[in-house]
């Protein structure tokens, strides 16, 4: 993997990561807590698309949606294990 996909990968995990604490009302993971979410988020995103059998679309915006659907799905179920 080249500098610039790393590059590529660490900002598509920031933008999916805030993007997901704005949509999930949270107070905000700092710039390597939206890392983490949104890498998360991408893996979690990729195998919900793949079970429903959806394709999220490709190329940059593809990648931002599918990791911040996921990152939402993760948030929504670390907050439901939270409360309990």
């Amino acid at each position: 993997m080249g500098t610039t996909s790393v590059l590529a990968f660490l900002a598509i995990g920031a933008v999916s990561g805030w993007l997901a604490g704005k949509l999930m009302h949270g107070g905000g993971f700092g710039l390597l807590g939206d890392i983490v979410v949104g890498i998360a988020g991408a893996i979690v995103g990729g195998y919900l698309f793949r079970l429903a059998g959806v394709s999220a679309g490709s190329g940059l915006i593809g990648s931002i949606v599918t990791a911040t659907v996921g990152a939402v799905a993760l948030l929504y179920l670390i907050r439901m294990v939270k409360r309990v």
